[in-house]
């Protein structure tokens, strides 16, 4: 299939952005991931969920090899809040800079997270931000797209590993098409869920090997030490769908509402990789999936993809014109 936006990130925009690109902020790529399996998908490689567990075997190899450091999210605000847009920051453009930084970001929490993604990260030291819409987690039944999520004694397990738990709502709504009191209660009731599971077992970190040997059979079974009490607060919030960042009340009105229910950021599907701290609940991230080899993954590394976003703004706004939303004056 010819993909225009494989086409133009790799000819045209790989070359700009060497001229003319502008940094704002700083660079720091967050990667969103979702599926980590080898289901077939239909239709434009944009909108694909899974990544084969080869090709993020590949991608994880390749920031490996390539002098990545993959640092917490936490890390990454404390850094984007500090920054205050400084053209003197470091903004990690060239390749020889030694320990460039990347977040890992797993959406909608699907059980192959543990069963594939997870010892991949495990091998090489990885940490990873996993976003749990709560309704779904524990279940034992299908849920989005079918698929099956984590349980939340491997939850717990994760976390007992180094992996961190942020909030992906409750039940997975769009909440701009919400009462303001109904997406409170998917904030706020999402972050205490998680909370309420990750403290029920005192837990402490996992030792990981320090290199990984490119199997995919390698297990996530290991004995989790209970021994130490380590509290946990969610803090981070990752937006459902696509992040209506036309409307500018609703922006500033999900602000407010994350502030007040106790998360310092949110992330979006909003696409780029250079960060201002105004951003902080709206960040933007980078979709990866098994449509993006190796060239295409570097290109978006370094920024060459960053472009969709402009297009994403002007089909929002043209599309914003013709759509209503009732919400609550608590807030707006």
């Amino acid at each position: 299939m010819f993909r225009i936006d494989r086409f133009l990130t790799l000819h045209v925009f790989t070359h700009l952005n060497r001229v003319l690109r502008q940094p704002r902020g700083i660079r720091i790529p967050i990667l969103m991931y979702h599926s980590i399996c080898d289901e077939p998908e239909k239709g434009h490689p944009y909108f694909w969920i899974n990544t084969s567990q080869k090709r993020f075997a590949e991608h994880m190899k390749f920031l490996h090899d390539n002098n990545y450091k993959v640092i917490d999210l936490s890390e990454a605000v404390r850094l984007i809040s500090d920054s205050r847009g400084s053209p003197n920051l470091p903004t990690f453009h060239h390749s020889n800079i030694p320990q460039k930084k990347v977040v890992l970001t797993f959406d909608d929490g699907y059980a192959d997270f543990y069963t594939h993604a997870f010892p991949v990260l495990q091998g090489y030291g990885f940490t990873a931000t996993v976003f749990l819409p709560t309704d779904y987690i524990g279940n034992g039944r299908p849920g989005l797209c079918g698929k099956e999520h984590l349980t939340w004694d491997q939850v717990r397990d994760l976390a007992a590993a180094g992996v961190a738990f942020g909030s992906h709502t409750v039940s997975h709504p769009q909440l701009y098409h919400l009462q303001a009191d109904r997406i409170e209660y998917e904030l706020r009731e999402s972050k205490e869920a998680i909370e309420s599971h990750l403290n029920q077992t005192v837990i402490s970190a996992n030792p990981k090997p320090e290199t990984y040997d490119g199997s995919l059979n390698q297990s996530a079974d290991q004995p989790i030490d209970r021994s130490l009490a380590i509290p946990v607060r969610v803090d981070s919030f990752c937006y459902p769908y696509k992040f209506p960042e036309q409307d500018t009340r609703f922006v500033a009105a999900l602000r407010e509402a994350l502030v007040w229910s106790g998360y310092h950021c949110c992330l979006s599907t909003r696409v780029g990789v250079d960060h201002e701290r105004e951003e902080l609940f709206a960040l933007k991230r980078i979709p990866v999936n098994g449509g993006d080899e190796l060239s295409l993954f570097k290109a978006k590394l370094k920024g060459a993809y960053d472009w969709v976003s402009k297009v994403q703004r002007l089909k929002k706004g043209l599309r914003s014109g013709s759509q209503k939303r009732q919400t609550s004056p608590r807030y707006l």
